[in-house]
């Protein structure tokens, strides 16, 4: 069913670009077959370009003896390929959302995502144009500033990343460096036979949510659950002009940094790095 057949949207106005910057929390996905979803975990962060967007299931494994990517195991990975986590740059018609994405957790389907937005009074309902479902959202940051982002490409692999920031919250997300050749979903990739190194790679894309302290950018969820409490910390380079850096873990755990070419600011570096911004409910 596309918006145009669905009466609850008739007549309502879409709300702009800058009406969506912040953090929004789901609370519902349903689909017209009766399927629907109101357990999973879902954190979306949007700026006036980019965004970065987390959704996790229940039933999460412990991960307590698991610090790096080489010490997960196969029990680990089908939880975390359950997981779905997108980042990129929104765009607008004056009618319907796209999100383009330029990192995916999850194998692309080969649809667009793109949706209608109205406000039914403090909920925001998104409902599919391409791919049938409702979403209902709320805003868990109201107005937050700064509020910006920065598109970024990993020296020297040439991965993309992206990270935003609204008030005293960011998310950050790292493609995988193994592209997925085929349609379907991660846990079809990763339910093989293939050796357990090359099924950890598969994992290996980072979409995190976090919050900026006094003492640095601390990671509080992450797609990579051994990440949690780990500072992410990006600075600018003295040496090399428009140049990131990001602490992180070597897949065998040692501690290192990422190197990355800033390609897009929407706003100030100034604003990204500064401290202070609003007080979010996570």
């Amino acid at each position: 069913m596309s918006s145009s057949q669905n009466p609850a949207s008739q007549g309502r106005d879409a709300p702009s670009i800058s009406d969506l910057t912040g953090l929004w929390r789901r609370s519902l996905i349903k689909w017209p077959n009766g399927k629907a979803d109101s357990t999973s975990s879902v954190r979306w962060l949007q700026t006036r370009s980019q965004f970065v967007d987390l959704r996790q299931p229940v039933a999460r494994p412990s991960f307590d003896d698991v610090s790096c990517l080489r010490e997960l195991r196969r029990t680990h990975i089908e939880w975390l390929a359950l997981q779905e986590g997108f980042a990129g740059e929104i765009a607008f018609d004056g009618t319907h959302f796209e999100w383009q994405r330029q990192i995916d957790l999850q194998p692309m389907t080969g649809y667009p995502d793109v949706g209608r937005l109205w406000f039914e009074g403090d909920m925001m309902i998104e409902e599919g144009r391409d791919i049938p479902y409702i979403e209902h959202w709320h805003r868990a940051v109201r107005s937050p500033q700064p509020c910006v982002g920065i598109s970024l490409r990993e020296i020297p692999s040439g991965r993309p990343g992206i990270v935003v920031r609204a008030g005293d919250i960011f998310m950050y997300a790292r493609a995988r460096l193994v592209e997925l050749l085929s349609r379907g979903n991660l846990l079809q990739h990763v339910m093989t036979d293939a050796m357990l190194h090359d099924v950890q790679d598969l994992i290996d894309c980072e979409i995190s949510f976090g919050r900026i302290e006094s003492n640095g950018w601390l990671i509080e969820h992450s797609s990579l659950p051994f990440k949690e409490q780990h500072m992410l910390n990006p600075v600018t380079s003295d040496l090399v002009e428009a140049e990131l850096r990001t602490a992180d873990l070597a897949p065998d755990g040692a501690l290192i940094q990422r190197r990355w070419q800033i390609t897009c600011i929407q706003g100030a570096m100034s604003e990204m790095f500064g401290i202070g911004g609003n007080e979010p409910r996570t």
